[in-house]
């Protein structure tokens, strides 16, 4: 038996799980299983689609949600499935479509927030094992858990010195999401004929982060305001001319009655 050198060892051990020259190649990205709730789905939805919105002129990010995560040949063979409901990753192209998120294609990357949307089913996962992984494996630097049913259960942990710690909800019970720079909180609506309380991005202004829908609604009223305004001035222009029409009309038989003839005065 050939003895194999420390030096070997050494090597070998430092060589990351996930690097070539045999990264797993039949790789599967639908599980067949659905979300927990269509609540659960339009949640996740108004977070992906409000991001990407709010920095639509943007090409250098990725936000995603219910897609695999593959991290490891030993996960991938295993079929350990890892699919956050919600996640972004910047700093990357984000021009191109991906089926999910293989790290050892994106340059070792892993996301870096990431949003659980829990249930009761689902809780003890997302708080334990899953925010282990994402802690120690991923070193995802901020994580959050909502359930779509309970309005009060936002949590969240910022990645500190390779620790979890937990974030502290402002008065409002929003949590600031460093690595976005932008707040997680609770906003009471309707979205998609569901009216309930959303999970929402908010600005560092506390302005609400909108869907494409919500910032279309918002443009068609300030354009129905300025066209409003623009006839009220129009209405306002009209009556002062008609005033100043009856004004001159009472100078002019004014003139009249004192014998003098109003044309005279007239360029």
């Amino acid at each position: 038996m050939t003895e194999t050198s420390a030096e070997t060892v050494l090597q070998t051990s430092d060589v990351p799980d996930w690097e070539p020259p045999m990264p797993p190649t039949d790789l599967r990205f639908d599980d067949g299983e659905p979300l927990e709730t269509n609540r659960h789905r339009t949640a996740m939805n108004a977070l992906i689609e409000s991001l990407n919105h709010h920095w639509a002129g943007c090409n250098d990010f990725f936000a995603g949600g219910n897609m695999f995560i593959y991290y490891s040949s030993t996960q991938a063979r295993h079929r350990d499935f890892r699919g956050p409901d919600f996640l972004a990753v910047l700093n990357i192209d984000g021009t191109y479509p991906r089926q999910g998120w293989v790290v050892w294609e994106e340059n070792g990357r892993y996301p870096d927030v990431i949003v659980e949307l829990m249930s009761s089913s689902t809780a003890h996962i997302d708080i334990g094992a899953k925010k282990d992984l994402y802690e120690q494996t991923f070193r995802t630097p901020d994580y959050f858990v909502f359930n779509p049913f309970d309005s009060n259960s936002l949590q969240g942990w910022h990645l500190q010195n390779n620790r979890y710690q937990e974030l502290v909800p402002d008065e409002r019970g929003w949590l600031w999401c460093e690595t976005l720079e932008l707040w997680l909180g609770t906003w009471a609506g309707t979205i998609q004929r569901e009216t309930t309380v959303w999970l929402r991005f908010y600005d560092s202004n506390g302005n609400l982060v909108l869907l494409p829908g919500e910032a279309a609604q918002q443009q068609l009223k300030q354009e129905q305001q300025r066209t409003e305004q623009e006839r009220l001035r129009a209405q306002q222009e009209q009556q002062r001319a008609e005033q100043e029409r009856l004004r001159a009309d009472r100078l002019a038989a004014r003139l009249r009655e004192l014998g003098e003839d109003p044309d005279t005065f007239s360029d």
